[in-house]
């Protein structure tokens, strides 16, 4: 559509993988459907375990529960739309739909962060102050917890993808990336974009930087808290309660700081995609399976819901 001398856009085209033979594309396209089924089930399961067995009611799971209706939404935001230009190359979206998109990947990215820092806060409480714990971590305040972290999604997703959206595109429409992500999008506006991106790096130092920092600091505390405890088993004890969450931060924050902490320059858009997709395809299919593999009680809540549901005679 023209306005004077401007193209005014009113739909942008996702490059993604297209550069990728047609052949490649298709064992990308089986991969990520593969990692997209194992993500919904899993997490589902989680979420299934975690609120039917009795024995999983305690605040660590009711935040891992909340952990996964995050994951679930991260992944139903980007992923459909990779697999499907991947296998009938539609890589149009709309105007709308590409702020939209962006929109849900801001707020469920935020509300992730945010989650994490407060299950950090969550095993911290319980392994440095373990005789207040059920005071602390009551009902109520890990309501409150909880929901301030999925609150915090929405002034970042709503003052982003907003501003964004309302510059002007007025030239190219081809955006470097598999989904409506700021950066490539940003490179397509045609004015000046400097306060945005002031704003921007403060809302990652706020929304990423600051919770991992929260998260380093509680388990500094953690880990001397439990290397000054007198028996090995009790160090082995709680170290475990802590080492999923714990993994689970690494995968998460050593992608996501890499992507948007690094010079531009320093960074191909093909190296961006490839970590990109670790923290929005990988890291949500990895948790479910960190959390169920490496935690006894998930394990043993799993076996008997089994059991309840099929019966002895069927196991």
């Amino acid at each position: 559509m023209m306005w004077g001398n401007w193209t005014i856009v009113n739909k942008f085209v996702l490059v993604g993988f297209s550069a990728l033979s047609s052949e490649l594309q298709a064992l990308l396209f089986l991969l990520f459907l593969t990692i997209y089924l194992i993500t919904l089930m899993g997490n589902v399961l989680i979420i299934l375990v975690t609120t039917a067995d009795s024995a999983l009611q305690s605040p660590m799971y009711f935040f891992l529960r909340n952990l996964s209706f995050l994951e679930i939404g991260f992944n139903l935001v980007i992923v459909p739309k990779m697999l499907g230009t991947l296998i009938i190359q539609n890589t149009t979206i709309s105007f709308f739909g590409c702020a939209t998109q962006m929109y849900f990947f801001f707020f469920f990215g935020a509300a992730e962060c945010c989650l994490l820092a407060t299950m950090a806060y969550d095993r911290y409480v319980a392994i440095c102050d373990p005789l207040r714990y059920p005071v602390i971590m009551g009902h109520k305040a890990c309501a409150q917890l909880a929901a301030a972290s999925w609150f915090a999604g929405f002034p970042v997703a709503t003052v982003q993808t907003s501003w964004i959206f309302s510059f002007p595109f007025c030239g190219p429409n081809r955006v470097n990336h598999f989904f409506c992500d700021s950066p490539p999008v940003i490179a397509l506006v045609c004015a000046d974009t400097s306060l945005f991106e002031l704003e921007a790096l403060t809302a990652t130092v706020l929304f990423i930087l600051f919770p991992f920092l929260l998260i380093l600091g509680s388990y500094v505390r953690i880990l001397s808290t439990i290397f000054r405890m007198p028996s090995a088993e009790g160090k082995r004890k709680a170290f475990s309660t802590c080492s999923s969450h714990l993994l689970v931060v690494s995968l998460f924050y050593s992608t996501a700081i890499l992507t948007y902490f690094r010079p531009r320059s320093s960074t191909s858009p093909e190296s961006k995609k490839l970590l990109s997709l670790s923290y929005t395809v990988v890291t949500p299919m990895l948790n479910p399976i960190i959390y169920s593999l490496r935690n006894n009680e998930v394990k043993a809540a799993l076996r008997r819901v089994i059991h309840r549901t099929l019966g002895p005679q069927k196991l």
